[in-house]
Protein backbone atom coordinates (compact mmCIF):
# COMPACT_ATOMS: atom_id res chain seq x y z
CA UNK A 1 0.00 0.00 0.00
CA UNK A 2 1.61 3.78 -0.63
CA UNK A 3 1.54 5.75 1.69
CA UNK A 4 -1.05 8.67 1.61
CA UNK A 5 -1.20 12.12 3.15
CA UNK A 6 -3.58 14.44 4.10
CA UNK A 7 -2.21 17.90 2.44
CA UNK A 8 -3.68 21.28 3.67
CA UNK A 9 -2.79 23.03 0.71
CA UNK A 10 -5.89 20.92 -1.04
CA UNK A 11 -7.94 19.46 1.66
CA UNK A 12 -7.35 16.00 0.49
CA UNK A 13 -5.96 12.88 1.11
CA UNK A 14 -3.16 11.68 -1.57
CA UNK A 15 -0.62 9.65 -2.76
CA UNK A 16 2.17 10.80 -1.22
CA UNK A 17 5.35 10.94 -3.88
CA UNK A 18 8.74 12.72 -3.33
CA UNK A 19 10.38 14.45 -6.02
CA UNK A 20 13.01 11.99 -5.76
CA UNK A 21 11.67 8.60 -5.26
CA UNK A 22 14.65 7.60 -3.20
CA UNK A 23 14.91 10.87 -1.13
CA UNK A 24 12.22 12.96 1.36
CA UNK A 25 12.79 15.97 1.89
CA UNK A 26 11.46 17.15 5.02
CA UNK A 27 11.20 20.61 7.02
CA UNK A 28 9.76 21.08 10.41
CA UNK A 29 9.05 24.31 12.02
CA UNK A 30 10.67 24.00 15.21
CA UNK A 31 10.91 26.53 18.77
CA UNK A 32 11.12 29.97 19.10
CA UNK A 33 13.12 29.41 22.12
CA UNK A 34 11.85 31.50 24.53
CA UNK A 35 10.67 29.41 27.55
CA UNK A 36 10.80 25.33 28.69
CA UNK A 37 9.80 23.25 25.89
CA UNK A 38 6.06 21.46 27.57
CA UNK A 39 4.29 18.62 26.04
CA UNK A 40 2.32 20.55 23.52
CA UNK A 41 5.73 20.93 21.52
CA UNK A 42 6.61 17.39 22.42
CA UNK A 43 3.50 15.88 20.52
CA UNK A 44 4.66 17.79 17.37
CA UNK A 45 8.25 16.55 18.14
CA UNK A 46 6.66 12.72 18.18
CA UNK A 47 4.74 13.17 15.39
CA UNK A 48 7.70 14.24 13.18
CA UNK A 49 9.74 11.79 14.42
CA UNK A 50 7.40 8.67 14.18
CA UNK A 51 6.74 10.08 10.31
CA UNK A 52 10.42 10.15 9.81
CA UNK A 53 10.82 7.26 11.15
CA UNK A 54 8.24 5.36 8.83
CA UNK A 55 9.94 6.94 5.88
CA UNK A 56 13.09 5.34 6.72
CA UNK A 57 11.68 2.05 7.51
CA UNK A 58 9.70 1.92 4.13
CA UNK A 59 13.35 2.81 2.60
CA UNK A 60 13.47 6.70 2.16
CA UNK A 61 16.65 8.27 3.02
CA UNK A 62 15.16 10.89 4.95
CA UNK A 63 16.48 14.94 5.16
CA UNK A 64 15.23 16.15 7.99
CA UNK A 65 15.46 19.83 9.16
CA UNK A 66 14.07 21.70 12.41
CA UNK A 67 15.20 25.24 12.97
CA UNK A 68 15.37 27.46 16.40
CA UNK A 69 14.13 30.97 16.30
CA UNK A 70 16.80 32.38 18.15
CA UNK A 71 15.55 35.65 17.43
CA UNK A 72 12.44 37.30 18.71
CA UNK A 73 11.41 39.60 21.61
CA UNK A 74 9.88 36.82 23.33
CA UNK A 75 13.34 35.81 23.99
CA UNK A 76 14.86 39.38 25.11
CA UNK A 77 12.18 39.44 27.52
CA UNK A 78 13.89 36.37 29.16
CA UNK A 79 17.18 38.29 29.65
CA UNK A 80 17.94 38.57 33.01
CA UNK A 81 15.74 35.85 34.31
CA UNK A 82 16.83 32.92 36.20
CA UNK A 83 20.52 32.80 35.49
CA UNK A 84 19.26 32.28 31.73
CA UNK A 85 21.55 34.87 30.45
CA UNK A 86 22.18 38.65 30.25
CA UNK A 87 21.56 39.41 26.07
CA UNK A 88 19.21 37.60 23.74
CA UNK A 89 22.35 35.63 22.14
CA UNK A 90 22.61 34.29 25.90
CA UNK A 91 19.08 33.30 26.44
CA UNK A 92 18.98 31.70 23.42
CA UNK A 93 21.53 29.79 23.44
CA UNK A 94 20.66 28.33 27.40
CA UNK A 95 17.33 27.11 26.25
CA UNK A 96 18.78 25.41 23.10
CA UNK A 97 20.60 23.44 25.20
CA UNK A 98 18.01 22.38 27.31
CA UNK A 99 15.48 22.07 24.28
CA UNK A 100 18.51 19.15 22.61
CA UNK A 101 18.32 17.39 25.98
CA UNK A 102 14.58 17.54 25.75
CA UNK A 103 14.93 16.23 22.27
CA UNK A 104 17.42 13.44 23.45
CA UNK A 105 15.25 12.19 26.55
CA UNK A 106 12.06 11.32 24.12
CA UNK A 107 14.33 9.05 22.00
CA UNK A 108 13.59 11.23 19.27
CA UNK A 109 16.03 10.89 15.88
CA UNK A 110 18.40 13.07 15.12
CA UNK A 111 17.52 15.71 12.62
CA UNK A 112 20.27 16.17 9.52
CA UNK A 113 20.58 19.79 10.89
CA UNK A 114 19.13 22.39 13.20
CA UNK A 115 19.35 25.76 11.87
CA UNK A 116 19.58 28.60 13.69
CA UNK A 117 18.13 31.97 12.63
CA UNK A 118 21.19 34.33 13.74
CA UNK A 119 23.52 31.99 11.54
CA UNK A 120 21.22 32.64 8.52
CA UNK A 121 20.88 36.32 7.80
CA UNK A 122 23.06 36.95 5.19
CA UNK A 123 20.79 33.99 3.19
CA UNK A 124 17.73 36.28 4.84
CA UNK A 125 19.01 39.74 3.84
CA UNK A 126 19.48 38.29 -0.09
CA UNK A 127 16.28 36.45 -0.20
CA UNK A 128 14.51 40.38 1.32
CA UNK A 129 16.60 41.59 -1.82
CA UNK A 130 15.53 39.37 -4.47
CA UNK A 131 11.80 40.23 -3.49
CA UNK A 132 12.37 43.56 -3.63
CA UNK A 133 13.85 43.20 -6.88
CA UNK A 134 11.20 41.77 -8.07
CA UNK A 135 8.58 43.91 -7.19
CA UNK A 136 7.18 41.99 -4.63
CA UNK A 137 8.31 43.81 -1.69
CA UNK A 138 9.23 47.45 -1.09
CA UNK A 139 11.59 49.44 1.56
CA UNK A 140 9.89 51.48 4.13
CA UNK A 141 11.16 53.79 6.70
CA UNK A 142 14.29 51.18 7.10
CA UNK A 143 11.80 48.35 7.00
CA UNK A 144 11.21 45.87 4.28
CA UNK A 145 7.65 44.69 3.94
CA UNK A 146 6.04 41.95 1.19
CA UNK A 147 3.24 43.33 -1.20
CA UNK A 148 0.35 40.13 -0.76
CA UNK A 149 -1.21 41.96 -3.89
CA UNK A 150 1.54 41.63 -5.91
CA UNK A 151 1.55 37.46 -5.41
CA UNK A 152 -1.89 35.88 -7.30
CA UNK A 153 -2.18 32.85 -5.01
CA UNK A 154 -1.85 34.90 -1.46
CA UNK A 155 -4.40 32.77 1.07
CA UNK A 156 -4.19 29.75 -1.02
CA UNK A 157 -2.72 27.60 2.13
CA UNK A 158 -5.53 29.21 4.45
CA UNK A 159 -8.39 29.41 1.81
CA UNK A 160 -9.25 32.80 2.39
CA UNK A 161 -9.59 35.83 0.06
CA UNK A 162 -7.26 38.77 0.39
CA UNK A 163 -10.27 41.28 1.18
CA UNK A 164 -11.01 38.95 3.80
CA UNK A 165 -7.70 38.97 5.14
CA UNK A 166 -7.13 41.56 8.57
CA UNK A 167 -4.16 43.42 8.95
CA UNK A 168 -0.52 41.89 10.16
CA UNK A 169 1.65 42.70 12.32
CA UNK A 170 2.00 45.15 15.10
CA UNK A 171 -0.18 48.32 14.90
CA UNK A 172 2.61 50.50 14.90
CA UNK A 173 3.19 49.40 11.48
CA UNK A 174 0.08 50.61 9.71
CA UNK A 175 1.27 53.79 8.83
CA UNK A 176 4.36 51.94 6.97
CA UNK A 177 2.48 49.73 4.69
CA UNK A 178 0.62 49.86 1.58
CA UNK A 179 -2.10 47.33 2.73
CA UNK A 180 -2.37 46.14 6.08
CA UNK A 181 -2.55 42.60 5.46
CA UNK A 182 1.22 43.51 3.74
CA UNK A 183 3.92 41.45 6.52
CA UNK A 184 7.42 42.49 7.59
CA UNK A 185 10.45 40.88 5.55
CA UNK A 186 12.55 43.27 7.55
CA UNK A 187 12.54 45.21 10.37
CA UNK A 188 14.24 48.98 11.09
CA UNK A 189 15.90 49.53 14.06
CA UNK A 190 16.40 46.98 17.52
CA UNK A 191 12.83 45.54 19.69
CA UNK A 192 10.85 47.96 21.26
CA UNK A 193 10.50 48.09 24.68
CA UNK A 194 6.91 47.87 24.84
CA UNK A 195 7.18 44.70 22.82
CA UNK A 196 9.26 43.25 25.60
CA UNK A 197 7.28 44.22 28.44
CA UNK A 198 4.51 42.26 27.01
CA UNK A 199 6.05 39.38 27.04
CA UNK A 200 7.77 39.88 30.59
CA UNK A 201 7.07 37.34 33.26
CA UNK A 202 4.93 38.44 36.19
CA UNK A 203 7.30 39.85 38.92
CA UNK A 204 10.64 40.51 36.69
CA UNK A 205 12.09 43.58 36.19
CA UNK A 206 15.05 44.55 33.84
CA UNK A 207 14.85 47.54 32.43
CA UNK A 208 17.81 47.62 30.46
CA UNK A 209 16.35 44.08 28.21
CA UNK A 210 15.50 45.31 24.92
CA UNK A 211 18.99 46.73 24.62
CA UNK A 212 20.35 43.68 24.38
CA UNK A 213 18.60 42.44 21.14
CA UNK A 214 20.92 42.07 18.07
CA UNK A 215 20.93 44.01 15.11
CA UNK A 216 22.65 43.88 11.82
CA UNK A 217 23.31 45.76 9.17
CA UNK A 218 21.44 45.72 5.65
CA UNK A 219 20.80 47.45 2.39
CA UNK A 220 18.25 48.85 4.26
CA UNK A 221 20.09 50.20 7.39
CA UNK A 222 20.81 48.24 11.00
CA UNK A 223 17.74 45.98 12.04
CA UNK A 224 16.32 42.50 12.32
CA UNK A 225 14.62 39.99 10.43
CA UNK A 226 11.01 39.75 9.88
CA UNK A 227 9.57 36.25 11.60
CA UNK A 228 8.44 34.36 8.30
CA UNK A 229 11.20 35.18 6.00
CA UNK A 230 13.37 33.72 8.60
CA UNK A 231 12.13 29.68 7.74
CA UNK A 232 11.97 30.42 3.83
CA UNK A 233 15.76 30.91 4.09
CA UNK A 234 16.40 28.44 6.28
CA UNK A 235 14.53 25.55 4.66
CA UNK A 236 15.89 26.51 1.53
CA UNK A 237 19.52 26.97 2.29
CA UNK A 238 19.58 23.36 3.85
CA UNK A 239 16.90 21.48 1.64
CA UNK A 240 16.61 23.27 -1.65
CA UNK A 241 13.57 25.36 -3.43
CA UNK A 242 10.77 22.54 -2.62
CA UNK A 243 10.48 20.45 0.02
CA UNK A 244 8.83 16.90 -0.39
CA UNK A 245 7.37 17.56 3.31
CA UNK A 246 6.26 20.85 5.21
CA UNK A 247 5.14 20.16 8.64
CA UNK A 248 4.47 22.36 11.48
CA UNK A 249 1.73 22.85 14.11
CA UNK A 250 -2.03 24.06 13.17
CA UNK A 251 -1.80 27.32 14.48
CA UNK A 252 0.84 28.24 11.81
CA UNK A 253 -1.19 27.63 8.87
CA UNK A 254 -1.89 31.40 8.85
CA UNK A 255 -0.16 33.55 8.61
CA UNK A 256 3.20 32.02 9.17
CA UNK A 257 2.91 29.00 6.55
CA UNK A 258 0.93 31.65 4.16
CA UNK A 259 3.66 33.91 4.02
CA UNK A 260 6.27 31.79 3.92
CA UNK A 261 4.68 29.73 0.48
CA UNK A 262 4.09 33.46 -0.58
CA UNK A 263 7.69 34.79 -0.21
CA UNK A 264 9.39 31.27 -1.54
CA UNK A 265 7.33 31.22 -4.34
CA UNK A 266 7.52 34.76 -5.15
CA UNK A 267 11.14 34.34 -5.22
CA UNK A 268 11.98 31.03 -6.86
CA UNK A 269 8.95 30.84 -9.19
CA UNK A 270 8.91 27.07 -8.00
CA UNK A 271 6.47 25.47 -5.45
CA UNK A 272 7.69 26.24 -2.39
CA UNK A 273 6.60 22.50 -0.52
CA UNK A 274 4.17 19.91 -2.25
CA UNK A 275 2.61 18.37 0.82
CA UNK A 276 1.52 20.22 4.05
CA UNK A 277 1.15 18.18 7.27
CA UNK A 278 -0.21 20.11 10.25
CA UNK A 279 -0.34 18.65 13.64
CA UNK A 280 -3.75 19.88 15.52
CA UNK A 281 -3.44 20.68 18.88
CA UNK A 282 -2.67 19.95 22.63
CA UNK A 283 -5.37 20.86 24.60
CA UNK A 284 -5.17 20.82 28.39
CA UNK A 285 -8.75 21.79 30.28
CA UNK A 286 -10.75 23.14 26.67
CA UNK A 287 -7.66 25.26 25.66
CA UNK A 288 -4.38 24.53 23.91
CA UNK A 289 -1.05 23.66 25.96
CA UNK A 290 0.73 27.22 25.77
CA UNK A 291 3.62 28.62 27.06
CA UNK A 292 1.65 32.25 27.06
CA UNK A 293 -1.19 30.65 28.68
CA UNK A 294 0.78 28.87 31.30
CA UNK A 295 -0.83 25.86 31.27
CA UNK A 296 1.55 23.71 30.56
CA UNK A 297 3.52 20.51 31.74
CA UNK A 298 7.27 20.95 30.76
CA UNK A 299 8.83 17.93 28.76
CA UNK A 300 12.00 16.98 31.44
CA UNK A 301 9.01 16.70 34.35
CA UNK A 302 7.28 14.83 32.17
CA UNK A 303 10.00 12.33 31.23
CA UNK A 304 10.96 12.73 34.98
CA UNK A 305 7.86 11.72 36.18
CA UNK A 306 6.57 8.71 33.23
CA UNK A 307 9.91 8.25 31.25
CA UNK A 308 10.00 8.19 27.92
CA UNK A 309 8.37 4.81 26.88
CA UNK A 310 5.09 6.38 28.36
CA UNK A 311 5.68 9.63 27.47
CA UNK A 312 5.66 8.24 23.61
CA UNK A 313 2.37 5.58 24.22
CA UNK A 314 0.43 8.80 24.89
CA UNK A 315 1.97 10.99 22.61
CA UNK A 316 1.08 8.50 19.49
CA UNK A 317 -2.24 7.39 21.31
CA UNK A 318 -3.98 10.05 18.74
CA UNK A 319 -3.35 10.70 15.55
CA UNK A 320 -1.22 13.80 14.08
CA UNK A 321 -3.99 15.50 12.66
CA UNK A 322 -6.32 14.69 15.68
CA UNK A 323 -6.91 17.22 19.11
CA UNK A 324 -5.91 15.29 21.96
CA UNK A 325 -6.02 15.79 25.95
CA UNK A 326 -4.33 15.88 28.71
CA UNK A 327 -5.63 14.60 32.19
CA UNK A 328 -4.73 12.41 34.44
CA UNK A 329 -6.70 10.19 32.91
CA UNK A 330 -5.51 9.87 29.53
CA UNK A 331 -1.80 9.36 31.27
CA UNK A 332 -2.55 6.21 33.59
CA UNK A 333 -4.23 5.25 30.06
CA UNK A 334 -0.91 5.27 28.54
CA UNK A 335 0.62 3.62 31.54
CA UNK A 336 -1.11 0.64 31.33
CA UNK A 337 -1.10 0.39 27.63
CA UNK A 338 2.82 0.79 28.17
CA UNK A 339 2.82 -1.94 30.71
CA UNK A 340 0.97 -4.13 28.69
CA UNK A 341 3.33 -4.21 25.67
CA UNK A 342 6.01 -4.43 28.15
CA UNK A 343 4.84 -7.12 30.35
CA UNK A 344 4.13 -9.18 26.73
CA UNK A 345 7.36 -8.87 25.56
CA UNK A 346 9.03 -9.99 28.67
CA UNK A 347 7.07 -12.86 29.20
CA UNK A 348 8.01 -13.70 25.83
CA UNK A 349 11.46 -13.20 25.90
CA UNK A 350 11.22 -15.03 29.08
CA UNK A 351 9.77 -18.47 27.15
CA UNK A 352 11.92 -17.84 24.43
CA UNK A 353 15.08 -19.01 26.58
CA UNK A 354 12.61 -21.27 28.72
CA UNK A 355 13.11 -25.21 28.02
CA UNK A 356 9.43 -25.58 27.02
CA UNK A 357 9.90 -23.54 23.99
CA UNK A 358 9.81 -26.20 21.15
CA UNK A 359 10.93 -25.80 17.64
CA UNK A 360 7.89 -28.13 16.08
CA UNK A 361 5.42 -26.92 17.99
CA UNK A 362 3.00 -24.51 15.69
CA UNK A 363 0.50 -22.01 17.18
CA UNK A 364 -1.10 -20.78 13.85
CA UNK A 365 -3.34 -18.26 16.41
CA UNK A 366 -0.54 -17.08 17.43
CA UNK A 367 0.94 -16.50 14.17
CA UNK A 368 -2.02 -15.00 12.08
CA UNK A 369 -2.13 -12.79 14.94
CA UNK A 370 1.18 -11.46 14.39
CA UNK A 371 0.75 -11.58 10.53
CA UNK A 372 -2.44 -9.59 10.95
CA UNK A 373 -1.21 -7.16 13.65
CA UNK A 374 1.59 -6.41 10.93
CA UNK A 375 -0.55 -6.03 7.78
CA UNK A 376 -3.17 -3.43 10.20
CA UNK A 377 0.11 -1.71 11.64
CA UNK A 378 1.34 -0.76 7.89
CA UNK A 379 -1.86 -0.27 6.53
CA UNK A 380 -2.86 2.28 9.47
CA UNK A 381 1.24 3.86 8.84
CA UNK A 382 0.62 4.41 5.23
CA UNK A 383 -2.83 5.87 6.11
CA UNK A 384 -1.53 9.41 6.97
CA UNK A 385 0.47 8.21 9.45
CA UNK A 386 -2.21 6.76 11.72
CA UNK A 387 -0.52 6.08 15.33
CA UNK A 388 -3.61 5.32 16.80
CA UNK A 389 -3.99 2.65 14.91
CA UNK A 390 -0.70 1.39 14.26
CA UNK A 391 -0.56 1.09 18.22
CA UNK A 392 -3.76 -1.13 18.60
CA UNK A 393 -1.93 -3.60 16.43
CA UNK A 394 0.52 -3.95 19.02
CA UNK A 395 -1.33 -4.18 21.73
CA UNK A 396 -3.24 -7.22 19.56
CA UNK A 397 0.85 -8.83 19.64
CA UNK A 398 1.01 -8.56 23.20
CA UNK A 399 -3.03 -10.50 23.37
CA UNK A 400 -1.59 -13.06 20.99
CA UNK A 401 1.46 -13.33 23.37
CA UNK A 402 -0.50 -13.42 26.82
CA UNK A 403 -3.08 -16.13 24.95
CA UNK A 404 -0.34 -18.16 23.91
CA UNK A 405 1.32 -18.27 27.15
CA UNK A 406 -1.50 -18.22 29.39
CA UNK A 407 -2.29 -21.43 27.33
CA UNK A 408 0.23 -23.89 26.71
CA UNK A 409 -0.07 -26.07 23.10
CA UNK A 410 0.59 -29.35 23.51
CA UNK A 411 3.75 -30.77 22.23
CA UNK A 412 5.46 -34.15 21.94
CA UNK A 413 8.12 -34.26 24.31
CA UNK A 414 11.63 -36.40 23.75
CA UNK A 415 9.72 -39.53 25.06
CA UNK A 416 6.70 -39.15 22.60
CA UNK A 417 4.28 -38.02 25.60
CA UNK A 418 1.92 -35.01 25.33
CA UNK A 419 3.23 -32.10 27.27
CA UNK A 420 2.73 -28.30 27.43
CA UNK A 421 4.91 -26.12 25.38
CA UNK A 422 5.67 -22.64 23.56
CA UNK A 423 5.77 -22.04 19.67
CA UNK A 424 9.56 -20.75 19.66
CA UNK A 425 9.21 -19.41 15.59
CA UNK A 426 5.77 -17.80 16.51
CA UNK A 427 6.83 -16.54 19.81
CA UNK A 428 10.38 -14.99 18.02
CA UNK A 429 8.30 -13.22 15.21
CA UNK A 430 6.06 -12.04 17.43
CA UNK A 431 9.32 -10.16 19.97
CA UNK A 432 10.71 -9.16 16.79
CA UNK A 433 7.23 -7.59 15.63
CA UNK A 434 7.42 -5.47 18.97
CA UNK A 435 10.81 -4.34 18.69
CA UNK A 436 10.69 -3.72 14.78
CA UNK A 437 7.45 -2.06 14.52
CA UNK A 438 7.85 -0.42 18.42
CA UNK A 439 10.82 1.33 17.11
CA UNK A 440 8.27 3.04 14.46
CA UNK A 441 6.39 4.47 17.30
CA UNK A 442 10.25 5.39 19.02
CA UNK A 443 9.40 2.61 22.02
CA UNK A 444 12.06 0.78 23.30
CA UNK A 445 11.84 -2.68 25.04
CA UNK A 446 15.21 -3.20 26.04
CA UNK A 447 15.55 -0.19 28.79
CA UNK A 448 14.54 3.65 28.67
CA UNK A 449 16.19 5.45 26.62
CA UNK A 450 17.77 8.57 27.75
CA UNK A 451 20.35 9.71 24.89
CA UNK A 452 23.41 10.62 27.44
CA UNK A 453 26.04 10.19 24.70
CA UNK A 454 23.93 12.25 22.11
CA UNK A 455 23.33 15.27 24.44
CA UNK A 456 26.66 15.23 25.12
CA UNK A 457 27.80 15.57 21.67
CA UNK A 458 24.65 18.05 20.94
CA UNK A 459 25.82 20.20 23.65
CA UNK A 460 29.96 20.45 22.24
CA UNK A 461 28.63 21.10 19.08
CA UNK A 462 26.60 24.42 20.73
CA UNK A 463 29.71 25.28 22.59
CA UNK A 464 31.82 24.53 19.03
CA UNK A 465 29.14 26.91 17.45
CA UNK A 466 29.53 29.88 20.27
CA UNK A 467 33.57 29.92 19.74
CA UNK A 468 33.31 30.30 15.93
CA UNK A 469 31.06 32.60 16.71
CA UNK A 470 33.32 34.43 18.92
CA UNK A 471 36.15 34.26 16.48
CA UNK A 472 34.44 35.52 13.74
CA UNK A 473 33.65 38.31 15.67
CA UNK A 474 37.29 38.64 16.76
CA UNK A 475 37.04 37.74 20.45
CA UNK A 476 40.08 35.62 20.08
CA UNK A 477 41.00 35.15 23.71
CA UNK A 478 37.12 34.07 24.83
CA UNK A 479 37.58 31.62 21.66
CA UNK A 480 40.73 30.07 23.31
CA UNK A 481 38.71 29.96 27.05
CA UNK A 482 36.24 27.95 25.63
CA UNK A 483 38.34 25.84 23.56
CA UNK A 484 40.72 25.02 26.90
CA UNK A 485 37.32 24.40 28.99
CA UNK A 486 36.55 21.50 26.58
CA UNK A 487 40.04 20.25 26.67
CA UNK A 488 39.95 20.47 30.24
CA UNK A 489 37.00 18.31 30.47
CA UNK A 490 39.18 15.73 28.41
CA UNK A 491 37.69 16.69 25.17
CA UNK A 492 40.10 17.08 22.31
CA UNK A 493 39.45 19.92 19.68
CA UNK A 494 40.69 19.68 16.18
CA UNK A 495 40.78 22.84 13.92
CA UNK A 496 40.68 22.14 10.30
CA UNK A 497 39.99 23.68 6.91
CA UNK A 498 36.19 22.24 7.22
CA UNK A 499 35.75 23.66 10.67
CA UNK A 500 36.61 22.25 14.16
CA UNK A 501 36.18 18.69 14.86
CA UNK A 502 36.17 16.96 18.40
CA UNK A 503 35.95 13.59 20.00
CA UNK A 504 34.57 12.63 23.48
CA UNK A 505 36.78 11.32 25.84
CA UNK A 506 35.07 7.95 25.57
CA UNK A 507 35.36 7.71 22.18
CA UNK A 508 38.15 5.68 20.44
Amino acid sequence: MTLHVTNTLTGETEPFEPQDPDNVLLYYCGLTVSDPPHLGHARSWVHVDVMHRWLEYTGYDVRHVENFTDINEKIVARVGEDDLGEDEREVARTYIERTLSDMRSLNLLRAEVYPRVSEHVPEIVDLVETLVEKGYAYESNGSVYFDVTSFDDYGKLSNQELEEIESQGDPDERTEKRNPADFALWKAGGVDEKAVLEHRHDGVNFECAHTTAQTWDSPWGEGRPGWHIECSAMSMTHLGETLDLHVGGRDLVFPHHENEIAQSEAATGEVFANYWLHCELFQMDDEKMSSSLGNFVTVADAVEQWGTNVLRTFLTAGSYNSKQLYSDETIAEAEERWERLERAYDSAVERLDAPAARTKLEDEELRTAVADARETFTAAMNDDFNTREAQSALLSIATAINRHVEEPADAAGDDGRAEGGYDYRGLRRAVESLEELGDVLGLSFVGETTGTADLAGDVVELVLDVRERERGDGNYERADELRDELEAMGIEIQDTDEGPSYRLPSEE
